[in-house]
């Protein structure tokens, strides 16, 4: 059956702990290179091994995807994923075309490269391995911890392209964690990456989305991730309020009256007009965020990755990789020393 591009080879299931529950749908890309259109966003090119995501994460925004495949955003997003088995091959095909330019590559744009699958399937090596075969430039963003697996390839890869990355901690209430993202490793575990990567002179930042209005927002929350982010070397901290948009609010907004019914009324409030929170809001928790980073004493990195983010412009007040943020991304700030 021939789905979205994707060829369907088989479903299976694996009767381990970690997996129970999960079914496999292994299929054949076309290709796995994707272009981004318009230029709202830092980035005009992905690549998604997978679709569907274990991580469950309530509020996520890829959630969408899985409908344009006749599943559902819900239960069928965190417990059908589809793994495109071909995806080292199709993009050593890609990288070798003439017309490709040798942009740079986003990975975890839309659901994780290194969810609980990839242990199994060890899609991103193939992929790494392709991108410095190439001397691709990329950058990763991910809540895996399972990145550090492959800091071998990470480092051989930023010895000769452009390479940065970022884990994804929203909060480090245990509370909010468990409730809102429960397949995630611990957000300190996530911070102990950051720091790793850094050490091994990866480039390597906190991206604290998202927001949650309410649940996730108060100065003490913002603070604890702030100053972790500090003490693991990130070389940026960027807020990103919550986004809620069609396909997603679905699904997000029982999650919200189970979890804290007294806030639906004002979310309702809140995204009344569209997918985002009113600018101001989404100023506000830049402005938030950015003075605590200053009075926590301001981002230090170490000389050499410094120096690699200064050479390779890959984080400004613009926004990641220097280029525009989204629509709804106003709140985004990228801070260096």
């Amino acid at each position: 059956m021939e789905r979205d591009g994707l060829f369907e080879l088989r479903r299976r299931t694996f009767d381990t702990p970690e997996f129970r529950g999960i079914e496999f749908i292994e299929a054949e890309a076309k290709s796995i290179i994707n272009h981004v259109p318009g230029n709202f966003l830092p980035f005009r090119w992905t690549i998604n091994p997978y679709r569907g995501c274990t991580h469950a994460c309530s509020y996520c925004f890829a959630r969408v995807t899985h409908t344009y495949m006749d599943m559902d955003a819900g239960r069928d997003f965190e417990t059908k994923i589809v793994v495109k088995v071909n995806a080292p091959d199709v993009l050593r095909r890609q990288l070798a075309a003439k017309r490709w330019k040798g942009e740079s590559i986003a990975m975890g744009t839309a659901t994780d490269p290194y969810q609980r699958a990839e242990g199994r399937y060890r899609l991103m090596r193939g992929i790494l391995r392709a991108l410095i075969d190439y001397r691709n430039p990329f950058s990763i963003l991910t809540k895996g911890t399972l990145l550090l697996r492959d800091l071998d390839l990470l480092v051989e890869a930023a010895g000769v392209t452009d390479v940065s990355t970022a884990l994804s901690v929203g909060t480090l209430d245990e509370d909010v964690w468990r409730r809102s993202e429960p397949g995630t490793p611990h957000p300190r575990a996530r911070l102990e990456a950051v720091a790793a990567l850094n050490d091994a002179g990866i480039p390597a930042g906190v991206l604290m989305a998202p927001i949650l209005p309410g649940i996730s927002d108060r100065p003490e929350q913002l603070r604890a991730v702030v100053r972790a982010a500090i003490d693991a070397g990130a070389t940026h901290v960027s807020p990103i309020l919550l986004h809620l948009r069609p396909g997603v609010r679905e699904e997000f907004m029982p999650w919200l009256a189970e979890n804290h019914p007294d806030l639906v009324a004002r979310y309702e409030g809140v995204y009344a007009r569209g997918a985002y929170a009113p600018a101001a809001d989404r100023k506000g928790i830049g402005e938030t965020v950015g003075g605590i980073v200053r009075r926590e004493g301001g981002l230090r990195l170490r000389p050499d990755v410094a120096e690699r983010v200064r050479r390779n412009g890959r984080w400004s007040r613009r926004g990641p990789a220097g280029g525009r943020t989204g629509p709804g991304d106003g709140e985004q700030l990228a801070l260096l020393p």
